[in-house]
C-alpha cells in the first residue's frame, strides 16, 4: 500500500466528518463525548479523530485532528483530543491492523445490550444473524479509559475482529474505510433494537440453529456492496441538507 497523498487525507476527512453527522442523526451519540477516527497512513499510525467536546452536529472535515498513535506528547497539545478518544484510538490504531477505521459509540440499543449480563448478540431475523459469531466481547470493563493501559486492553479484547460489544460502555466497529465501518455500526444498533424489543415481551426467543445462523452471517458478503452503497447515499442527504461537513 503507498503512503496516502493529500487527495486520500481529504476524502477520508469528508467521510469521516460524514459518518459524524449521521450518527448524530441517528442520535447514536452522547453529548460532546464518544469518538470516531480514521488512518491516513500506510502503516494506520497517523489517524483523525474528532476534536475535543465540539457537538457532533457541528463537526466539519477540517475540523479533524491529525495524531500520531506513536507520539506520547499528544495530550501535551492545545489541540489535544479527550482522553479517553486517545487512550482507545490509539492502542487500536497501534495494534490492530484492521482498524484503518474505528468508531466508538455508545447508541442507546447497543448500549442497553451491554447492561446486561449476558450482552451477546443472538441471531433471531437476519440482521441479528450477521454478527454471529463475528463479534468480540470485553466484559472487563475498567471504568472510563483515560488511562493507557485500558486502551492497550480494549485492542488485546478485540483480537482479529471488526465488532467488539464492551460490557457496561459501548461498541467498537472497525473497518478498511468509513463506509464500511458506518455500515456495521448501523446494522449492529439496528440488531440490538430487534434483539431489545424482542427481549420486552417477555416471550421466549426463537434463536436460530448454529448452522442457519452462520449461513445467513455469510450471506451478508453477497450484498457487500450494499455497504458502500448505503454510506453514499446518506452522504448524498448531507449534500442536500447539511453541505458544510464538507468544509
Amino acid at each position: 500500500m503507498n503512503a496516502p497523498g493529500a487527495l486520500d487525507e481529504t476524502q477520508t476527512r469528508i467521510d469521516l466528518a460524514a459518518a459524524i453527522r449521521l450518527s448524530c442523526r441517528y442520535e447514536w451519540h452522547e453529548g460532546v463525548a464518544n469518538h470516531f477516527s480514521a488512518a491516513v497512513s500506510a502503516d494506520g499510525r497517523k489517524f483523525l479523530v474528532n476534536p475535543r467536546w465540539v457537538h457532533w452536529s457541528r463537526v466539519r472535515a477540517s475540523d479533524l485532528v491529525l495524531c500520531d498513535a506513536d507520539d506520547p506528547t499528544t495530550m501535551d497539545r492545545a489541540d489535544a483530543p479527550d482522553p479517553s478518544a486517545w487512550s482507545i484510538h490509539s492502542a487500536l490504531h497501534r495494534n490492530l491492523p484492521q482498524a484503518r477505521v474505528a468508531l466508538h459509540i455508545h447508541p442507546p440499543y447497543v448500549t442497553a445490550l451491554c447492561g446486561l449480563e449476558d450482552p451477546v448478540i443472538k441471531p433471531i431475523d437476519q440482521v441479528t444473524a450477521r454478527f454471529f459469531r463475528r463479534v468480540a466481547y470485553d466484559l472487563d470493563f475498567g471504568g472510563i479509559a483515560t488511562e493507557g493501559e485500558e486502551g492497550e486492553r480494549i485492542a488485546r479484547t478485540v483480537g482479529n475482529h471488526r465488532t467488539v460489544v464492551m460490557q457496561n460502555h459501548g461498541v467498537t466497529t472497525l473497518g478498511a474505510t468509513v463506509a464500511e465501518a458506518w455500515d456495521a455500526l448501523y446494522h449492529l444498533e439496528r440488531a440490538a433494537k430487534t434483539l431489545v424489543l424482542a427481549y420486552s415481551t417477555g416471550q421466549p426467543l426463537k434463536v436460530m440453529t448454529d448452522h442457519m445462523a452462520e449461513a445467513v452471517a455469510e450471506e451478508w458478503q453477497v450484498y457487500k456492496d450494499a455497504e458502500f452503497a448505503h454510506f453514499a447515499e446518506m452522504k448524498r442527504v448531507l449534500d442536500r441538507e447539511e453541505p458544510d461537513y464538507k468544509d
